[in-house]
């Protein structure tokens, strides 16, 4: 692929909304390469600034100009593809206001995949393994028009205490009102 044919292509997808892929999906938008020079193409991509190396095989479109706020979260999700993940521990308690320090320096994820930080330059992504039920984490998290479900105040909470973090930040008083608000 030439690199003013991926930059429109890759332009186009993110008119649509998508700037994060995996290296999978962006061997299914450019089909007609060989894989050798797939692999040149990517690097070439990514050397010349126009997509971003996250992690090994993921990527995102570093000319995206949406400024997408749940960027941090597509990227997650991409990270974490077939495994089931979602907002908590701080990121989910300080949304709903039950610990008043905002973590603002990236997320925190529990995931059904492995545990594992990773530095991007857009933030700070953090996996917790969680042995949670695909029923039990449905059923403590709620879909809140984000790529990763938002958990419960109560279960996020229950996941801080069973990772052992920093429980002292949580305002109980906050977090009963929370749970009764929310059950």
């Amino acid at each position: 692929m030439r690199i003013l044919d991926a930059i429109k292509t890759l332009t186009e997808w993110s008119r649509r909304g998508r700037a994060v892929f995996t290296r999978n999906d962006l061997r299914k938008i450019f089909p007609d390469d060989s894989d050798a020079a797939f692999r040149d193409s990517l690097f070439r991509l990514v050397s010349e600034g126009v997509m971003y190396r996250v992690s090994r095989g993921v990527f995102v479109f570093a000319l995206d100009q949406r400024g997408d706020p749940d960027r941090l979260e597509r990227i997650a999700t991409a990270l974490r593809r077939g495994c089931h993940s979602y907002l908590s521990l701080e990121s989910a308690l300080s949304e709903y206001g039950i610990i008043s320090q905002v973590p603002l320096a990236g997320i925190t994820v529990m995931t059904t995949g492995r545990s594992r930080v990773f530095s991007t330059v857009f933030g700070r992504i953090e996996f917790t393994h969680t042995n949670r039920s695909v029923d039990d984490i449905l059923d403590n998290t709620r879909d809140v028009g984000r790529p990763l479900r938002l958990a419960t105040p109560g279960a996020a909470a229950r996941d801080l205490r069973r990772v052992g973090r920093n429980t002292h930040l949580i305002d109980e008083e906050e977090l009963e009102a929370e749970m009764r608000h929310a059950g």
